[in-house]
């Protein structure tokens, strides 16, 4: 029984989602990526609402993977100072499914980077 790509990551999505639940004291950032965006959101589950979102688009005009990778970090630095300015210092990371690889990565050291501790 094949599965897609898509259906493999939902699976993985729903299994780390049993353990990761984000509280009004530690939120949960939650992260999907595409081919042409990223996007990342501090979630309260306690309470359902996005406390904070941001997005980039990561094409770029050379085509370069590494670009693609350090638009990711950059967002992740970005979302970091946003949480900081809300009051929020510490948190769980909740990858979505995907591989703790290349984009994501560099999303968390991006938030690392911006003072955030998960």
């Amino acid at each position: 029984m094949n599965k897609s790509k898509q259906q493999q990551r939902t699976r993985r999505h729903q299994r780390l989602r049993e353990r990761i639940k984000g509280t009004e004291t530690v939120p949960r950032i939650s992260v999907f990526r595409s081919n042409r965006h990223m996007f990342v959101q501090i979630i309260d589950d306690s309470t359902g609402k996005t406390i904070l979102s941001n997005s980039i688009e990561l094409r770029t005009k050379n085509k370069a993977k590494s670009a693609k990778t350090e638009a990711a970090a950059l967002i992740g630095e970005t979302i970091a100072q946003k949480a900081k300015e809300a009051g929020i210092s510490k948190v769980v990371f909740d990858r979505g499914g995907f591989k703790y690889h290349g984009r994501v990565k560099a999303l968390a050291d991006g938030l690392r980077k911006g003072g955030l501790i998960f």
